[in-house]
């Protein structure tokens, strides 16, 4: 018995106790902290660990949510089991942001009437508002996109992108909206098409999208709510410009953006100058916001506020190969012009004869009130702001939120909520430098660490 209580008087004796002491409590205080965190909203439970940070929510979005004063419901037709589990995340984290969003799990095999209920797919998601009677059907296949091209070089379908902020803020929008926006976009001068990439993000703002040719229809329609002419090659008529001045002195809306063309075009640009700008001969260079040291790739200095700076983080916008604009005076005081972006002091229009260094204009707005109704033209200095070629090849630059906030600040009640899909790319932590920094971050300190652990257990050891 002596022995036995000499075994837990001895040092040894007294470190495992404390140490067996030590653990219970750790123990003890897990089991609490999941017990506590079992209890908390999703909103909070759910941390964004994925690439690409597949489940962070923007503050558009938020905005949106938290502004809702309707009932929201999210009815999901799937086996919740079987479904995807960054669907599933994605949908408990978006619906914990506001207390009017209900979300309900429907397995159309068990309940295949829900189907014929609802007017919907298998693997879809609804959403539907009471108060305006309005619902939206969202495809699984629209949440995760797939590159169709890879089948074609792999034999396989490769997942391109995660969309479910996008198309749910874009469905909630929606239904909880009364109004309905309407943009024509003028053909019959060489104009170039839309994007998949501008048309789904204006489909993502709920706008109605259609083709008008002014000269055969002659008019503009009345419901047309936002004109736009997007590269045009060719010159508008006489009758046009009239149409189209007429039009916007009604104090209605137009857009236009310029295109890659030789042809002199002097009923545009009549039109142009009637609003207080006028093109430059030659192409833009800048050799002070330039790609890489090709100064025809140009990063236009932004000036932005308001609705106009709406999602606008990094301030990276392209243009390439880009006209250049002056202000000039319009034809009625009641305009004003407003330049949102410009080369810096050191940009060139550059001819085969010459080259004119100055500061030009890239974007502008040009505003007239009458009878109480403001009107605005929008005049972009190069299609390639919002060509696929290149926002899609550079997805870091912010083309096209700049272009939807342009297109947006010509409604009164439509903010940009188009949210762009997030890539699902695989992404590799690659080391392309292996400079002395690198060497000491792969090698230095973890053969630090292990000396200072080694030297700290031979004193220990000695003690």
């Amino acid at each position: 018995m002596r022995k036995i209580k000499e075994m837990f008087r001895s040092a040894q004796s007294r470190y495992g106790t404390y140490s067996t002491l030590l653990i219970v409590i750790v123990i003890a205080i897990a089991v609490m902290v999941n017990l506590v965190a079992g209890q908390m909203p999703d909103k909070w439970k759910n941390i964004d660990l994925s690439s690409n940070n597949l489940y962070e929510i923007t503050e558009v979005s938020r905005d949106l949510l938290k502004g809702l004063e309707q009932e929201v419901e999210i009815h999901v037709l799937a086996d919740k089991s079987e479904a995807d589990e960054r669907i599933k995340t994605f949908i408990d984290k978006y619906a914990g942001l506001s207390s009017k969003i209900s979300v309900d799990w429907t397995d159309p095999v068990l309940h295949p009437t829900v189907l014929k209920e609802y007017n919907a797919e298998e693997n879809s998601i609804v959403v539907e508002c009471p108060d305006t009677g309005k619902q939206k059907q969202i495809a699984f296949t629209d949440i995760v996109t797939y590159d169709e091209m890879s089948y074609y070089y792999y034999g396989s379908y490769q997942e391109s992108g995660f969309d479910a902020e996008g198309q749910l803020t874009s469905a909630v929008n929606y239904v909880v909206n009364d109004t309905s926006s309407k943009i024509h976009v003028t053909t019959g001068h060489g104009e170039s098409a839309l994007s998949e990439t501008i048309s789904g993000l204006m489909d993502k703002s709920n706008f109605t999208v259609e083709e008008l040719n002014t000269v055969m229809e002659g008019s503009i329609p009345e419901d047309c709510d936002l004109l736009l002419m997007y590269a045009p090659t060719k010159d508008i008529s006489a009758d046009e410009k009239t149409m189209i001045s007429t039009y916007m002195q009604q104090g209605r809306d137009a857009m236009l953006i310029l295109g890659d063309t030789e042809n002199e075009m002097p009923n545009l640009a009549a039109l142009m100058k009637e609003y207080g700008l006028e093109t430059v001969d030659g192409y833009i260079a800048d050799t002070q916001r330039c790609y890489q040291g090709n100064a025809y790739y140009i990063f236009p200095e932004l000036n932005v506020s308001g609705d106009m700076e709406s999602g606008i983080e990094t301030g990276m916008v392209m243009l390439i190969n880009a006209r250049g604009m002056k202000q000039v005076d319009a034809a009625r005081d009641t305009i004003s012009v407003t330049e949102f972006m410009t080369t810096s002091e050191n940009g060139y229009a550059v001819t085969e004869d010459s080259q004119t260094q100055g500061t030009y204009v890239l974007g502008a707005v040009a505003e007239e009130t009458v009878d109480e109704k403001t009107g605005r033209f929008t005049v972009i200095s190069s299609y390639t702001m919002i060509d696929s070629y290149l926002t899609d090849s550079l997805p870091t630059l912010e083309n096209t939120t700049l272009f939807m906030n342009a297109v947006t600040g010509n409604f009164e009640s439509v903010s940009n909520i188009a949210i762009e899909p997030k890539s699902l790319e695989v992404t590799y932590n690659t080391m392309k430098y292996t400079g002395v920094s690198s060497l000491i971050a792969v090698f230095g300190i973890p053969i630090a660490i292990l000396i200072y652990g080694f030297v700290t257990w031979l004193r220990r050891r000695k003690a």
